[in-house]
């Protein structure tokens, strides 16, 4: 539902949740296409759609989590039985991906809860969250299996390779199975990008296994369990350190990727009619979808402060595809040039 409001002049110092402040001036708010409840912003205008997409998603990660936590357990049994680390190790990582998927199903139930007084955004950010403590994990399991490893190679453990293939080729399917559930979801929500990692993961060290279980079988040489248990265990590096990174960018309120501020400054001062300075621009994530942006922007003389709004809106929209934009209208000066002078931080952000 789109719906503007204007505080008018003599306004009280608004603080906002970028982590800037708005002293008395004009101050018009364009939330256009936003659902609110309570006045909390709780997310896009595309309600429906990124709902579905929700539900869908969810859908998708219970199933996941219903194959690797029913396998997770023949695999560590049939680790134990084949004394294989390689099997151990995708058992480890199957472990992880059982807690990263139930997690990751938790966030996405919760955070579709309206926002509140306490937590005006909601509960999006639990995708985030979760996101970010599951690539932690997989740190620690990397770390398990390339300890695990070494100590493999100081003290050779017999291997049975028969039954290690077997289990070997049930885990890649069941690996596979999970990895087709996924593959159809949301590939930019990092929650489900990093359920689809751990899971791909997952498949990679299924292979290993296998590997390591015919070159066993055919030639009787174990040391290739634990070397291929450390390519596994870098693989899990790698794609735990891309959602710890992404996670931990989101969380940091980082600008999003794709976004430069300049060249936003640089477009609205260039093609939106009654604009003649946009300056203090902040842009972060709720979630790895649904970016926010404040600004402040000197209209042309001559121009409608309101319809200064709606147009900037309209252009960030079209153009940045940022949907959620609070606009603050100033007449005069930049209001956080006085706060530079005691010290405080964003006039640079004023030109």
């Amino acid at each position: 539902m789109a719906h503007n409001h204007d505080h008018g002049s003599g306004h009280a110092a608004h603080n906002h949740g970028g982590g800037h402040s708005h002293a008395s001036h004009d101050h018009a708010h364009d939330h256009a296409g936003h659902d609110h409840a309570g006045h909390g912003h709780a997310g896009h205008s595309h309600a429906g759609h990124n709902h579905l997409h929700g539900v869908t998603d969810q859908h998708r990660i219970g199933w996941a989590f219903v194959i690797i936590a029913v396998f997770m357990i023949v695999e560590i049994v049939g680790g134990l039985m084949a004394g294989s680390l390689a099997l151990l190790a995708d058992a480890g990582h199957m472990v992880s991906d059982a807690a990263a998927l139930g997690f990751s199903w938790f966030a996405i139930h919760y955070g579709r809860r309206e926002a509140t007084a306490e937590l005006s955004y909601g509960y999006k950010r639990l995708e985030i969250l979760a996101a970010f403590v599951n690539g932690c994990g997989l740190f620690v399991i990397a770390a398990w299996i390339v300890i695990e490893a070494i100590q493999r190679f100081a003290s050779p453990v017999p291997v049975v390779g028969k039954t290690m293939l077997v289990v070997a080729i049930a885990g890649l399917a069941a690996n596979i199975a999970a990895f087709a559930v996924l593959h159809g979801g949301n590939r930019e929500n990092l929650n489900l990008r990093g359920a689809w990692l751990h899971v791909l993961g997952d498949m990679l060290g299924s292979a290993a296994a296998i590997v390591a279980a015919c070159v066993i079988l055919l030639t009787g040489w174990t040391p290739i369990d634990p070397i291929l248990s450390i390519f596994v265990a870098l693989v899990i590096l790698k794609s735990a350190w891309g959602i710890v990174k992404s996670s931990a960018h989101i969380l940091l309120e980082g600008t999003p990727a794709g976004v430069n501020l300049a060249d936003i400054k640089a477009d609205l001062e260039q093609n939106v009619v009654g604009v003649r300075d946009a300056h203090h621009i902040h842009a972060w994530s709720m979630t790895g979808e649904q970016h926010m942006l404040t600004l402040h922007v000197h209209p042309a003389v001559e121009a409608d402060p309101h319809d200064v709004v709606k147009a900037v809106q309209r252009r960030l929209a079209t153009q940045f595809k940022i949907d959620h934009v609070t606009v603050q209208i100033e007449h005069d000066e930049c209001a956080d040039q006085h706060a530079s002078a005691r010290g405080g931080a964003g006039a640079k952000d004023c030109h």
